[in-house]
């Protein structure tokens, strides 16, 4: 453990006082070291997420240094874990790492804050990578106030419902084409012991924001909420907020996985890839993993648009991209391996060597243009499409918003907002507390970010 120097970046003084996950880090300045290999001369630190797309990319690295010399030192953490770091690291622009795995949630507070490198200079010098391929979403989700590029997609993903479409055929059931939650609820009650030790239904209820509050919120969101009003009044005291919320906490402890409120994206994708559930509510990419050569369940799996209730769609809209830390010590390295990774040709690596329903999409027109991605992907590559392209970040619920999300709010204030709901939620799942209490402490929490931003 070494302490870094508490150097604070320009303009980000308001941001950092405003968003409580990044008071810890700051306060503690402290990093651990990628292997005890340090970035500069033809070395950059690379820290992302573990998922398995990104695992995938580990194993494949090997190929971009073999190409350019560059070497890669890869720190691979779970979403909570990876979030902080790279919150502790950026903040105070300590330059441990070069490249770090961003969301279309981060990346335009950090370019606001002038803790990431722009983009658009290297894209000019750089027409092989082909930026207008990428998905307009993408795009758009990926860029700073000032209109330039932050951030580069590895993969793209909106919400949609999974199911085991040899189960439902066994048993008789339909999928209906456009399904709401009411009638998703009444499939998994019975789908609910289909096999022995088979539940109906995985949802999240790890805490996080980023966790069990990426699929609530989007059943909030159809169910007719909001986190904030227009005016910036916090509104999970509302009758929608508690319906919601009941809803999705009764059908994960009735018919949910064993273990919920301990259970994220990785814990689904095992139960679903392990025929311990029937169902699952949950991240696009995730279809890549369940249609790949060494699933038990490929083929097995039917896919559907995210449930709805109020609205005509629900999916999230959310992108793992590539950031360049603006205290990068190899800035140039560091964009040679985020067009590496982001690029066509890396899909084609991944289609040839693992296969092609294992690329990580959702970011690429071409991508779906691609005749073998078509072909082995087909169970969901057009849904997945539809979804992405479907999403609505700036009006996702029934009434006017305060700021763009679907899954989140796209202010500092998050992090720490939706952790300590999560928090409440996720016990709520547990059984240690009620909903109505658990909303009750969660309101007062939004309330102290209406009174900082009401009257803006």
């Amino acid at each position: 453990m070494r302490t870094q120097s508490r150097r604070r970046p320009p303009r980000a003084t308001l941001a950092m006082a405003a968003a409580g996950t990044l008071l810890t880090p700051l306060l503690s300045g402290c990093w651990v070291g990628a292997g005890g290999a340090g970035s500069g001369g033809n070395a950059i630190n690379v820290l992302m997420v573990n998922n398995p797309q990104m695992t995938e990319l580990q194993k494949l690295a090997p190929r971009f240094t073999e190409e350019t010399g560059i070497k890669v030192n890869f720190t691979v953490l779970p979403e909570n874990d990876v979030r902080d770091k790279i919150s502790q690291d950026f903040a105070n622009q300590a330059g441990q790492y070069d490249v770090a795995t961003l969301s279309n949630y981060e990346i335009p507070i950090y370019a606001r804050n002038g803790w990431l490198k722009e983009m658009n200079s290297y894209v000019a010098k750089d027409p092989a990578y082909d930026e207008q391929d990428v998905l307009k979403p993408m795009r758009q989700s990926l860029t700073g106030d000032d209109g330039k590029l932050y951030g580069q997609p590895f993969y793209g993903e909106s919400s949609f419902l999974m199911y085991r479409k040899d189960l439902f055929e066994k048993e008789g059931l339909t999928m209906p084409a456009h399904p709401t939650w009411q009638q998703v609820a009444d499939l998994a009650a019975q789908v609910d012991g289909a096999e022995a030790g088979m539940k109906g239904i995985c949802l999240r209820g790890l805490p996080g924001w980023g966790e069990v509050m990426a699929p609530l919120t989007t059943v909030v969101n159809t169910f007719g909420g909001t986190w904030f009003d227009k005016g910036w009044k916090a509104r999970l005291d509302s009758p929608e907020w508690e319906k919601a919320t009941k809803f999705y906490v009764d059908l994960v402890r009735e018919h949910g996985e064993s273990g919920a409120a301990q259970s994220g994206f990785a814990e689904c994708l095992n139960n679903m890839t392990q025929g311990k559930v029937a169902m699952w509510y949950d991240a696009t990419s995730a279809a890549g993993s369940l249609e790949a050569a060494n699933s038990p369940v490929k083929g097995k799996v039917g896919y559907a648009p995210a449930p709805v209730e109020k609205t005509e769609s629900s999916g999230w809209l959310y992108t793992w991209a590539w950031g360049i830390q603006q205290a990068s010590r190899n800035p140039d390295k560091a964009w040679k391996f985020v067009s590496w990774a982001s690029s066509k040709q890396y899909e084609q690596l991944v289609g040839d060597e693992i296969g092609w329903s294992n690329v990580p999409a959702g970011k690429r027109a071409s991508t779906y243009a691609n005749p073998a991605y078509r072909e082995e992907a087909a169970a969901f590559q057009e849904m997945t499409k539809e979804a992405i392209e479907g999403a609505r970040p700036s009006d996702p619920g029934v009434q006017v918003r305060p700021a763009p999300g679907i899954q989140f709010v796209g202010i500092p204030e998050f992090t720490d907002l939706g952790t300590k709901v999560s928090q409440e939620i996720s016990a709520a799942i547990a059984g240690r507390q009620s909903v109505e209490s658990a909303l009750k402490k969660s309101q007062q929490l939004a309330e102290k970010i209406s009174e900082e931003y009401e009257g803006r």
